[in-house]
């Protein structure tokens, strides 16, 4: 087992979310803050305390996810029997597309039934209430878990690696794009445009106001990318479509 090279992506999985999480608060907190103060969800702002805890449990939260694929990529015991692979050509390129789109949907599902799990009362205070401290997120936000859940978080990857055929780039790409929606969907300011939760589209899209909402009220809204299961199982909160309203439809 090569440590130091695990030690190396693991720097560079905190340099990611550094930088995504990073440039979504300056240009959203700071440059943009006048243009975007209608979409501003919650008035006021979280403090610096709540940026600190938020940094240093994402921080630590990002070693964790680079320890379940790392480890099982670079054990050779355990490699062989993944489905990882790296010659694009032997599933061939209509594969290396649909396979982003197969991994996402396995995330979304697998988020929304643990998350629930996590909700359960007995297991709440002792693995989520961490990143329910933030009542008010922010993009730092992001991945401010306890370790305890940021280890069921990371179990994704090993449900997607024994399950459907990956490449490495699958893992890069899903990674930075799953980092970048979390951010978005802690950001304090939502993005998509007036309408887009009743649309025939939008209304299947997880938003900002959407996952703010669980934050502030602590149930339902426990989607990740999607509101599929959200819908599906009835756990939409009554009041998302009117608060994304009155949010996209202000003028603070």
């Amino acid at each position: 087992m090569d440590w130091i090279k695990i030690l190396g992506i693991a720097l560079e999985n905190v340099r990611n979310y550094l930088l995504i999480a990073g440039t979504a608060f300056v240009l959203a907190y700071f440059i943009f803050k006048k243009p975007l103060r209608s979409r501003k969800i919650q008035e006021r702002l979280p403090n610096n305390d709540d940026y600190r805890r938020e940094i240093f449990f994402s921080m630590l939260s990002m070693i964790i996810f680079t320890l379940f694929p790392t480890v099982l990529l670079l054990n050779e015991n355990i490699k062989p029997h993944t489905t990882f692979y790296e010659d694009i050509d032997q599933y061939g390129k209509g594969y290396f597309v649909l396979a982003f789109f197969l991994m996402t949907f396995i995330h979304d599902t697998y988020f929304y039934w643990t998350h629930r799990l996590i909700h359960h009362p007995k297991v709440f205070k002792i693995v989520h209430l961490i990143h329910h401290k933030s009542t008010n997120p922010s993009p730092w936000a992001a991945y401010a878990f306890h370790p305890f859940e940021a280890i069921i978080n990371a179990g994704v990857f090993a449900l997607i690696l024994f399950t459907i055929p990956v490449h490495g780039f699958h893992l890069f790409l899903f990674f930075i794009l799953s980092l970048s929606y979390n951010v978005y969907g802690h950001l304090g300011y939502e993005l998509y445009p007036k309408g887009f939760s009743k649309h025939w589209f939008g209304r299947w899209i997880n938003t900002s106001v959407n996952h703010n909402q669980h934050h502030k009220h602590f149930d339902g809204n426990f989607g990740l990318y999607f509101l599929f299961w959200d819908r599906w199982m009835g756990t939409i909160r009554e009041d998302y479509d009117t608060a994304y309203e009155e949010v996209t439809s202000s003028q603070k």
